[in-house]
């Protein structure tokens, strides 16, 4: 039977067992640094290169502005000075029975930035409210 690939729209976020509504999620990419090494008797005038730290981007969602809902500033507003309560965030791919297929797991996130889109009296489009994330690692399960 020939499988299809899977479709980018069908999606879902959770953080603390809620399931939040997102219409965009970006920056699901992780990289490792290169490190570059030469011994200097090495007859070999070139350096070698070896895996280093992991590096993760900060992950951004957004979703429509809705009356009333100020989660994400509620959550923006715990940072103090060096502390912030930090949620762990599931971000599922969804087959068409809407069951996950992937899940991306981020690992100790807290909110770096909180953006509303601009107000245009001349505009024709939803207000968006955009929230970016750091976080410590992204794990991967397929279902």
């Amino acid at each position: 039977m020939y499988e299809y690939p899977l479709v980018s729209f069908h999606f879902q976020v959770q953080w603390g067992g809620t399931r939040m509504g997102f219409s965009e999620v970006s920056g699901l990419d992780m990289q490792t640094e290169v490190i570059e090494y030469r011994e200097g008797s090495n007859p070999v005038y070139s350096s070698i290169k070896m895996p280093g730290l992991k590096k993760y981007s900060n992950i951004t969602l957004k979703r429509g502005l809705v009356k009333g809902d100020n989660e994400f500033f509620q959550w923006w507003n715990t940072i103090k000075l060096n502390t912030v309560e930090r949620r762990d965030v599931v971000i599922s791919l969804l087959n068409e029975n809407h069951e996950p297929v992937i899940n991306w797991k981020v690992v100790n996130a807290f909110p770096v930035k909180i953006q509303c889109s601009d107000l245009k009296a001349s505009g024709n489009e939803v207000a968006i409210e955009t929230l970016e994330i750091a976080h410590e690692g992204v794990t991967i399960e397929n279902e």
